[in-house]
Protein backbone atom coordinates (compact mmCIF):
# COMPACT_ATOMS: atom_id res chain seq x y z
CA UNK A 1 0.00 0.00 0.00
CA UNK A 2 1.37 3.40 -0.97
CA UNK A 3 1.43 5.75 2.06
CA UNK A 4 -0.52 9.01 1.84
CA UNK A 5 1.54 12.02 2.96
CA UNK A 6 0.09 15.57 3.03
CA UNK A 7 2.02 18.23 1.10
CA UNK A 8 2.14 21.79 2.33
CA UNK A 9 3.59 24.98 0.85
CA UNK A 10 5.36 27.36 3.25
CA UNK A 11 6.42 30.90 2.33
CA UNK A 12 9.56 32.73 3.41
CA UNK A 13 8.62 36.30 2.47
CA UNK A 14 11.43 38.78 3.13
CA UNK A 15 11.61 42.56 2.91
CA UNK A 16 13.79 45.41 4.13
CA UNK A 17 11.66 47.28 6.65
CA UNK A 18 12.73 49.91 9.20
CA UNK A 19 16.40 49.29 8.33
CA UNK A 20 16.16 45.56 9.09
CA UNK A 21 15.77 42.39 7.04
CA UNK A 22 12.30 41.24 8.08
CA UNK A 23 10.10 38.20 7.47
CA UNK A 24 6.33 38.03 7.24
CA UNK A 25 5.19 35.67 10.00
CA UNK A 26 2.08 34.94 12.00
CA UNK A 27 1.51 34.12 15.66
CA UNK A 28 -0.03 30.67 16.04
CA UNK A 29 -3.34 30.64 17.91
CA UNK A 30 -3.65 26.85 18.18
CA UNK A 31 -1.41 24.01 19.39
CA UNK A 32 1.09 22.70 18.65
CA UNK A 33 3.52 25.55 19.26
CA UNK A 34 0.79 27.85 20.58
CA UNK A 35 1.75 31.57 20.25
CA UNK A 36 5.01 30.90 18.46
CA UNK A 37 5.83 32.70 15.23
CA UNK A 38 5.25 30.65 12.09
CA UNK A 39 5.66 31.03 8.34
CA UNK A 40 2.55 31.43 6.21
CA UNK A 41 1.59 28.10 4.74
CA UNK A 42 -1.15 25.71 3.75
CA UNK A 43 -1.85 22.35 2.17
CA UNK A 44 -1.83 22.03 -1.60
CA UNK A 45 -5.18 21.32 -3.23
CA UNK A 46 -5.66 18.25 -5.39
CA UNK A 47 -6.16 20.23 -8.61
CA UNK A 48 -3.39 22.77 -7.89
CA UNK A 49 0.17 23.10 -9.14
CA UNK A 50 2.85 24.15 -6.65
CA UNK A 51 3.40 27.70 -8.01
CA UNK A 52 -0.37 28.24 -7.98
CA UNK A 53 -0.52 27.07 -4.38
CA UNK A 54 2.26 29.47 -3.42
CA UNK A 55 0.44 32.41 -5.03
CA UNK A 56 -2.85 31.42 -3.38
CA UNK A 57 -1.24 31.20 0.05
CA UNK A 58 0.49 34.54 -0.52
CA UNK A 59 -2.91 36.10 -1.19
CA UNK A 60 -5.11 34.23 1.27
CA UNK A 61 -2.89 33.34 4.22
CA UNK A 62 -0.23 36.04 4.03
CA UNK A 63 -2.79 38.68 3.06
CA UNK A 64 -0.81 40.06 0.11
CA UNK A 65 -3.04 39.65 -2.96
CA UNK A 66 -1.51 41.31 -6.02
CA UNK A 67 1.61 42.42 -4.14
CA UNK A 68 4.85 42.80 -6.17
CA UNK A 69 6.55 39.77 -4.63
CA UNK A 70 9.22 37.78 -6.47
CA UNK A 71 8.45 34.09 -5.73
CA UNK A 72 10.74 31.15 -6.39
CA UNK A 73 10.88 27.60 -5.07
CA UNK A 74 13.40 27.30 -2.25
CA UNK A 75 13.66 23.69 -1.06
CA UNK A 76 11.65 20.62 -0.04
CA UNK A 77 11.62 19.47 3.59
CA UNK A 78 10.53 15.94 4.34
CA UNK A 79 12.24 14.51 7.41
CA UNK A 80 9.78 12.43 9.46
CA UNK A 81 9.59 14.42 12.73
CA UNK A 82 9.18 17.96 11.38
CA UNK A 83 5.48 18.03 12.42
CA UNK A 84 4.52 16.35 15.74
CA UNK A 85 0.98 15.65 14.52
CA UNK A 86 1.69 13.66 11.36
CA UNK A 87 4.18 13.17 8.54
CA UNK A 88 4.05 16.29 6.34
CA UNK A 89 6.11 17.14 3.27
CA UNK A 90 6.74 20.87 2.87
CA UNK A 91 7.73 22.69 -0.32
CA UNK A 92 9.10 26.10 0.67
CA UNK A 93 9.00 29.18 -1.51
CA UNK A 94 11.11 32.29 -1.13
CA UNK A 95 9.47 35.67 -1.69
CA UNK A 96 11.38 38.95 -2.00
CA UNK A 97 9.48 42.21 -1.81
CA UNK A 98 9.87 45.96 -1.39
CA UNK A 99 8.69 47.45 1.90
CA UNK A 100 5.01 46.53 1.95
CA UNK A 101 2.27 47.66 4.32
CA UNK A 102 1.42 45.41 7.22
CA UNK A 103 -0.92 42.57 6.35
CA UNK A 104 -4.50 43.01 7.49
CA UNK A 105 -4.67 39.35 8.47
CA UNK A 106 -5.00 38.72 12.19
CA UNK A 107 -1.79 37.75 13.97
CA UNK A 108 0.37 38.62 10.89
CA UNK A 109 3.42 40.89 11.26
CA UNK A 110 6.73 41.85 9.70
CA UNK A 111 9.35 40.83 12.26
CA UNK A 112 13.13 41.36 11.97
CA UNK A 113 14.84 38.08 11.14
CA UNK A 114 17.29 38.65 14.00
CA UNK A 115 14.39 38.51 16.49
CA UNK A 116 12.97 35.22 15.17
CA UNK A 117 15.23 32.95 17.21
CA UNK A 118 12.45 30.49 18.16
CA UNK A 119 9.70 29.49 15.72
CA UNK A 120 7.11 26.77 15.29
CA UNK A 121 7.97 23.44 13.68
CA UNK A 122 11.17 23.72 11.60
CA UNK A 123 10.26 27.18 10.34
CA UNK A 124 13.37 28.93 11.62
CA UNK A 125 15.50 26.47 9.66
CA UNK A 126 13.40 27.09 6.55
CA UNK A 127 13.52 30.85 7.07
CA UNK A 128 17.31 30.89 7.47
CA UNK A 129 17.68 28.77 4.32
CA UNK A 130 15.63 31.47 2.59
CA UNK A 131 17.80 34.23 4.03
CA UNK A 132 20.95 32.54 2.77
CA UNK A 133 19.38 32.05 -0.66
CA UNK A 134 18.50 35.76 -0.74
CA UNK A 135 22.05 36.73 0.25
CA UNK A 136 23.48 34.53 -2.48
CA UNK A 137 21.03 35.78 -5.10
CA UNK A 138 22.22 39.33 -4.47
CA UNK A 139 25.70 38.26 -5.52
CA UNK A 140 24.93 37.04 -9.02
CA UNK A 141 21.42 38.29 -9.95
CA UNK A 142 19.75 41.73 -9.95
CA UNK A 143 17.17 40.63 -7.35
CA UNK A 144 18.51 43.19 -4.88
CA UNK A 145 16.24 45.56 -6.78
CA UNK A 146 13.25 43.40 -5.77
CA UNK A 147 13.58 44.94 -2.30
CA UNK A 148 13.37 48.46 -3.80
CA UNK A 149 10.43 50.50 -5.09
CA UNK A 150 10.03 50.79 -8.88
CA UNK A 151 12.39 53.80 -8.94
CA UNK A 152 15.35 54.02 -6.57
CA UNK A 153 18.78 55.56 -6.11
CA UNK A 154 22.08 53.71 -5.95
CA UNK A 155 22.18 54.63 -2.24
CA UNK A 156 18.78 52.95 -1.76
CA UNK A 157 20.12 49.80 -3.44
CA UNK A 158 23.33 49.89 -1.40
CA UNK A 159 21.32 50.02 1.84
CA UNK A 160 19.49 46.87 0.71
CA UNK A 161 22.77 45.05 0.15
CA UNK A 162 24.16 46.24 3.49
CA UNK A 163 21.07 45.15 5.41
CA UNK A 164 20.70 41.75 3.69
CA UNK A 165 24.43 40.97 3.86
CA UNK A 166 24.87 42.50 7.32
CA UNK A 167 27.97 44.50 6.42
CA UNK A 168 28.94 48.04 5.42
CA UNK A 169 29.92 48.64 1.79
CA UNK A 170 32.11 51.35 0.35
CA UNK A 171 29.73 53.79 -1.43
CA UNK A 172 32.07 54.63 -4.32
CA UNK A 173 33.01 51.02 -5.07
CA UNK A 174 29.38 49.94 -4.85
CA UNK A 175 28.27 52.72 -7.21
CA UNK A 176 30.93 51.76 -9.71
CA UNK A 177 30.06 48.05 -9.61
CA UNK A 178 26.28 48.34 -9.98
CA UNK A 179 26.41 50.98 -12.71
CA UNK A 180 29.00 48.99 -14.66
CA UNK A 181 27.12 45.68 -14.39
CA UNK A 182 25.51 45.19 -17.80
CA UNK A 183 21.73 45.48 -17.75
CA UNK A 184 21.45 45.84 -13.96
CA UNK A 185 20.23 49.44 -13.76
CA UNK A 186 18.48 51.73 -16.23
CA UNK A 187 18.46 55.49 -15.72
CA UNK A 188 14.96 57.00 -15.60
CA UNK A 189 16.14 60.52 -16.46
CA UNK A 190 14.81 61.79 -13.13
CA UNK A 191 16.51 62.77 -9.88
CA UNK A 192 15.56 63.08 -6.22
CA UNK A 193 16.77 65.11 -3.23
CA UNK A 194 14.94 63.05 -0.58
CA UNK A 195 18.23 62.08 1.08
CA UNK A 196 19.48 65.68 1.15
CA UNK A 197 22.53 67.05 -0.62
CA UNK A 198 22.89 67.04 -4.39
CA UNK A 199 20.17 65.52 -6.58
CA UNK A 200 20.67 61.77 -6.98
CA UNK A 201 19.80 59.88 -10.16
CA UNK A 202 16.79 57.58 -10.09
CA UNK A 203 17.09 54.13 -11.64
CA UNK A 204 14.85 51.18 -12.34
CA UNK A 205 15.75 47.52 -12.64
CA UNK A 206 17.17 46.59 -16.03
CA UNK A 207 16.64 43.46 -18.16
CA UNK A 208 19.65 41.48 -16.89
CA UNK A 209 19.00 38.07 -15.31
CA UNK A 210 22.59 37.54 -14.18
CA UNK A 211 25.16 40.10 -13.06
CA UNK A 212 28.39 40.50 -15.00
CA UNK A 213 30.58 40.90 -13.04
CA UNK A 214 28.93 39.48 -9.89
CA UNK A 215 28.77 41.33 -6.56
CA UNK A 216 30.76 38.90 -4.44
CA UNK A 217 30.45 39.07 -0.66
CA UNK A 218 33.84 37.42 -0.27
CA UNK A 219 35.69 40.27 -1.96
CA UNK A 220 36.94 43.14 0.13
CA UNK A 221 35.17 46.35 -0.83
Amino acid sequence: MVPSIPVSVDLVVLTVRCQALSALVWRRDNPPFLRRWSLSGGFIQLDEDLPDAARRILAERAGLPGAPVHLEQLQTYGYPDRDPRQRVLSVAYLGLAPDLPASEKAHMAWVPVAELTVMAFDHRRIMMDGVERARAKLEYTPLGAAFCPPEFTVADLRRVYEIVWGRALDPRNFHRKVTKAEGFLVETGRTTTRDGGRPAKLYRRGPAELLHPPMLRSLKE
